[in-house]
């Protein structure tokens, strides 16, 4: 069970003293993780970029190495294994997690609805009445067992077809999705941005299921489902407090950064590559998606609960099997991490 520490161990001027824990004098126990994401460039794990590249790990006392995997469940997967301490992925993990016995626990939720969408490749669209309709089709996803999986088993299920009735295929990230769309390997690809924008503006595509938005995601989930999450085993954080409370001090610097910033501001901040080939196309992408990170950093019981009930829909290990949700995150250094800040 995940220790409930109150961090009255850590000196109350060095928690002011952040952003720089180790500025501060306090020490961290290990400067060096390591974080996984399933596909870099989706926006929706920009948070992360947007904290390495402007300095906040730093000024936090860590030097991060940040693995790029094909997606979500390839980066859980290296958690699990060990090859990494951190992961920036999917909610849901922690809870699926948890069903099999293992405590992985989300520490900071930077995306509060999966920011993905279902697209039908052009020449399918006319095909497309409900989401009856995708039964027999080809469906490319980031990586088998991640949640663009499940997003669409779930659409599938609520309209009677079995995830058996499709087929589903691994494109990997954003350029894999276009590519798959663009030569035919796929009837339809879920993806995130900017893949997403550049399809629709080329009309490559027609979009049936969006969750780019909070409006969209409440009208296919039934409210905001968290996503975006950083997540690490329950062992690493019980022995490394001091490393988490400095993860997380970054990570709420860096969406507080993006609330104040303009959507051109957050395109200068990003890698260069991520606009190409149309910075046009990708600033139309960050603007109409802007509301998919989280304002503070904060998991709600009622997200967890929202969640709980789509993958208990979508993946029958989970159906009958008691999940304590209040194990699966914690707010205790996101708040800790707002305190310290306001206190600068």
């Amino acid at each position: 069970m995940l220790q409930r520490r109150s961090f009255l161990g850590l000196p109350f001027v060095a928690l002011c003293g952040l952003p720089s824990l180790a500025k501060a004098g306090t020490s961290i126990e290990t400067s060096k993780v390591r974080i996984t994401i399933g596909g870099k460039a989706f926006l929706q794990y920009a948070p992360v970029t947007l904290a390495e590249r402007l300095g906040f790990f730093k000024d936090a006392g860590l030097d991060p190495e940040i693995l790029d995997v094909s997606g979500g469940s390839k980066a859980l997967q290296a958690l699990v294994a060990g090859s990494a301490e951190l992961t920036a992925g999917a909610f849901d993990h922690t809870i699926q997690m948890r069903a099999k016995g293992q405590k992985i626990v989300g520490v900071v939720l930077f995306g509060r609805h999966p920011t993905f969408a279902l697209a039908l490749r052009k020449d399918k669209a006319s095909e497309y009445r409900d989401p009856s309709s995708l039964r027999g089709m080809k469906i490319g996803v980031t990586a088998l067992g991640s949640q663009t999986q499940f997003m669409v088993e779930y659409i599938a299920l609520q309209a009677g077809v079995s995830p058996a009735d499709m087929s589903f295929v691994s494109v990997g990230g954003g350029t894999g999705a276009v590519a798959a769309i663009r030569n035919g390997a796929v009837d339809a690809v879920v993806t995130g941005e900017p893949a997403l924008t550049a399809l629709t503006n080329a009309g490559d595509v027609k979009l049936v299921a969006d969750t780019r938005t909070n409006e969209g995601t409440i009208g296919i989930f039934g409210g905001l489902y968290p996503s975006g999450t950083i997540y690490a085993r329950s062992d690493f954080i019980d022995q490394n407090p001091a490393t988490l409370q400095a993860v997380a001090v970054a990570m709420v610097r860096a969406l507080q950064w993006i609330e104040r910033a303009s959507v051109e501001d957050i395109a200068d901040a990003l890698p260069e590559e991520w606009a190409k080939p149309d910075r046009s196309v990708f600033i139309a992408s960050i603007r109409g998606t802007r509301d998919m990170f989280s304002p503070d950093g904060r998991f709600s019981p009622e997200g967890a609960s929202i969640a709980y009930r789509v993958l208990s829909t979508v993946a029958p290990q989970l159906r009958g099997v008691q999940v304590d949700l209040a194990q699966t995150f914690t707010n205790e250094f996101v708040d800790k991490a707002h305190e310290a800040l306001a206190s600068r």
